[in-house]
Order: C-alpha cells, then structure tokens, then sequence
C-alpha cells in the first residue's frame, strides 16, 4: 500500500464488527493488474467467490483469456478441460494473493471459493469426486470447494470436511436447509475429532439474500401487501442467524468447540439490490454480526465503501415479527426458497453450459487458425 492510499474506514469498521468482506467475482485482469491486492490492502477484502455464472463473465466478456484458450487448444482439450484449466489457474493466483490474509488470521480468513459443476447438485457421489478432484488440483490450503446445499449434498459436504477440505457450501434459501447444512458440517468434524485429526478445517454456509425479496415482493405486490415489500429477505437471513447462534453457542458442538473447531460461519449471498428504489447497501448493514461473511459483487463493494453506516448487531435482530407479518399476509416461505433452490440451480447451469459452448467456439477458432 502506498503512502497517499489510506483503508477505508467504512469497510474496516465492518470487518472489526465481525462481517468479513469478501468480493462475488473473479477475472484474471483484476488479479494480474494488481486491484485484487488494491482491495485487499485498502478496502478490508478477505476473500473472493467465484461460480459458473461468474466465469462465464469473465471468460466470454473479455479477450484476457484468448492466448491461454489457444495454447490449450493447441494441446488438443475440450471445451470442458480448457475451462478448469483457466477456472483453476484464476482461483490459484487469487489465492495466492489472500494468502497473507489467512496466515495473519490463523487460516480463518482469506479463502477463495471454487464451485462443482451446477450439474451434480442432486448427485451426491459425482460431488464428492469432483470435490476431492479439485481440492487436489487446485493446491492451495486457502482455497474452498462449493457445494450446493441440496439434499444430495448433505452427505458430500459430510465427507468433504471428514477428508480435510474446505468446504462453501452454497444454494441456501430456507432455514431448514442451513440447519441440516450445519448438522452436515458438524458430523465431518466430529468424523475428523474421532480419528484424532487436525480440526483446521474451515467452512460457511452461503445463505443467499436478495433474490428472496424479489420472489416475495412478486407475490406481495398480488396479495396487494406492498407495505411488506423489502422485509422478506432480510428477516429470513437474520433467523439463519439466529440457528447458527443456537447451534454453535450449544451443547452438540462444544466438544469441538472447546478442542479448537472452527464454527461454520454464515455467508449472505447474493447481497446486491436488484430492486433500484432499495438503497445500494441494503443487504450489507441490516446483516452486521460476529462470525459472519458478506460476498458483495463489485458495484456493492464500491457503494459500501462510500455509503456504509455500521451498527453492530443488526444481524442478530428478532425476525420474528416481519416473519409472522408476511406468513398472516399469505407468504408461504417455504414455497418460496423451494422455487429459489430449483431457480438457483438452474441459474447455475444455464451459463455453464453457455460457457462451455462459448469456451468451444474459442477452441475451434484457435484450432483452424493454427492449421491454416
């Protein structure tokens, strides 16, 4: 950091109230240019999570990864393999960039998420594989697996974290699911304790946030309830936290707990306004609390940074009463994170796939142009 460049005091007083910033995105240019470190040194980032729709961003929006494309088409990979290649290689310099970050934070901090493929999110065996495949590719202890919280990926989760990996669990709309998500984690740990290893193992639960008031201000604005509109989200957020505060506060854990065990911290996803009359912070200081993670895309990191008013807490507020306002207004919460969770997959796999065809029309380009 240079002398004139001073840490923002917005995003620092966030992360000293126990949310840490990590940023919902990755690109070769923001590492290799030097922002990623930029952001690092000045505006308090501790992590970075990328997913297919992210790549597909990256990869098909910019010209940054033609050379390598070409280089690996030029050694005969699919569109399938050249795509990890680049992923991989983004996330390993990335990682290499927070290190400094997890090894000043006693590896609780720091991390860079890499995603499975949205494909095998009902498909617990294939997970696994592909889990444990790119934990050993990918080679760095600051890196973390992306598992969806499916029903499926309950038992991959399980035995992700009994192998030692770091696992982000991602796909979490509704209470319930983050519950069984924690007893998921909580069993790999206690697998890991009975076979007398190291507990150093670290995971969060990405509970996503915004896209539950856009369902439930649909179906809000047809009840004719619109003075409910923009509570949904956050007061289903804030009782995610109320369980993780129960859950790892409690009995079941403290064995772990007091052997060392990191708990499975919260991480609100999906924290950018998608509505425009919200204010641009919305889903970042209305969820302030100790052991928690907010993964803002760049335009919300850019507006925490002037705008953010930190309270502690707000995270721990009783959502009690917007959640029984909505339900006696006829929102059936648990309808709506059920057509969250199958939309979510399916906004997952749609841009993989057009990746992956965008990544092979780059490959046969390349190809041509070498024989011709």
């Amino acid at each position: 950091m240079s002398a004139t460049e001073q840490v923002n005091e917005r995003l620092a007083a966030l992360t000293a109230a126990g949310t840490s910033i990590w940023l919902d995105q990755i690109r070769r240019g923001l590492i290799e240019g030097g922002d990623l470190k930029h952001l690092v040194d000045v505006d308090s980032l501790r992590g970075v999570t990328s997913n297919p729709a992210i790549f597909e961003k990256a990869i098909l929006g910019s010209d940054e990864y033609d050379e390598q494309i070409a280089e690996l088409a030029g050694r005969d990979m699919d569109a399938n393999s050249i795509y990890e290649e680049i992923a991989i290689k983004d996330v390993q310099l990335a990682a290499d960039v927070l290190r400094p970050v997890w090894e000043a934070t006693s590896h609780a901090d720091g991390f860079v998420s890499f995603e499975v493929s949205p494909a095998l999110a009902h498909d617990t065996d294939a997970t696994i594989e592909e889990a444990r495949r790119f934990w050993q590719r990918l080679e760095r202890p600051n890196v973390m697996i992306k598992i969806p919280g499916t029903d499926e990926g309950l038992s991959a989760i399980t035995d992700a974290i009994a192998d030692g990996i770091n696992v982000n669990v991602t796909l979490l709309f509704s209470v319930a699911a983050y519950e069984r998500v924690m007893e998921a984690y909580i069993t790999g740990l206690e697998r890991r304790q009975a076979a007398g290893e190291s507990l150093d193992v670290h995971s969060v639960a990405s509970f996503f946030v915004s896209r539950v008031d856009s369902e439930v201000d649909k179906r809000l604005e047809e009840l004719g309830r619109s003075d409910l509109q923009g509570k949904a989200a956050v007061a289903n957020a804030r009782a995610a936290y109320a369980k993780f505060k129960e859950v790892f506060e409690g009995e079941r854990f403290a064995a772990l707990r007091e052997a060392g065990a990191p708990v499975q911290r919260p991480l609100w996803a999906s924290t950018g306004t998608k509505n425009p009359d919200y204010p641009a912070t919305k889903y970042v200081d209305t969820l302030v609390a100790p052991h928690t993670v907010n993964t803002m895309p760049m335009q919300t990191l850019e507006a925490a940074a002037e705008q953010l008013e930190v309270e502690s807490g707000t995270a721990a507020l009783d959502a009690g009463p917007d959640l029984e306002a909505l339900r006696e207004a006829g929102i059936d919460m648990d309808d709506v994170t059920d057509k969250l969770l199958r939309d979510g997959i399916q906004a997952f796999v749609t841009p993989f796939d057009k990746l992956v065809a965008g990544v092979e029309e780059s490959r046969a380009a390349a190809v041509l142009k070498a024989r011709s």
